[in-house]
């Protein structure tokens, strides 16, 4: 099976931002496709095979470091896209994966290990207080920053959001310049 190049794994292939790769693929130059979460993956071939037209050095490997991973949870897929689209074109190191649902991010949760959780409370099958909770008391996620987005909460149900274990928690619509400041000071990135 060919490898997948996520858009920061191939800006660091290529030597290059993220946000370049991200205007190659959308301008038609790097042949690639969107997972259901709305994430940019390149067939590592595809990406090679463009490197090649335009004369850019292949490495003989490529470091995968330890960035830091979020994942966004919302039943909202433009609002996921827009989140998703945004960290991935950050500067900073982020790894950025999407659950639409409660169970679905439960798995997530498990597997990918996020350092960082961008948690829409109002779903149909999450009880935002109960997440925060069992993510805090759990020995292996209690590290996990978590941010809450709620376009129903007001300051007393953040509050005790807040008490439950969310770290910051905001009214959406959040301009995403805001959110992206919030999720650097968070992982210490800013």
């Amino acid at each position: 099976m060919d490898e997948v190049f996520t858009v920061f794994k191939a800006s660091k292939y290529c030597n290059v931002s993220p946000k370049t790769i991200i205007n190659w693929i959308d301008a038609g130059h790097i042949k690639a496709y969107r997972t259901p979460g709305g994430h940019r993956r390149i067939n590592r071939k595809d990406l090679e095979e463009f490197m090649r037209k335009q004369g850019i050095p292949i490495p003989d490997s490529v470091e995968d470091n330890d960035r830091r991973r979020i994942l966004v949870v919302d039943d909202d897929p433009i609002i996921v896209e827009s989140i998703v689209q945004s960290l991935e074109e950050d500067e900073h190191d982020y790894e950025v994966i999407s659950a639409a649902d409660g169970f679905e991010a439960g798995l997530q949760v498990n597997h990918f290990k996020p350092h960082l959780l961008i948690l829409d409370i109002m779903m149909p099958d999450i009880k935002g207080y109960d997440v925060c909770q069992k993510i805090k008391s759990n020995k292996e996620t209690r590290d996990t920053k978590i941010i809450v987005l709620s376009a129903y909460l007001d300051e007393e149900k953040f509050k005790k959001m807040k008490e439950h274990g969310a770290d910051a928690c905001f009214s959406k619509p959040l301009p995403l310049s805001q959110l992206k400041e919030e999720v650097a000071r968070l992982l210490g990135a800013a």
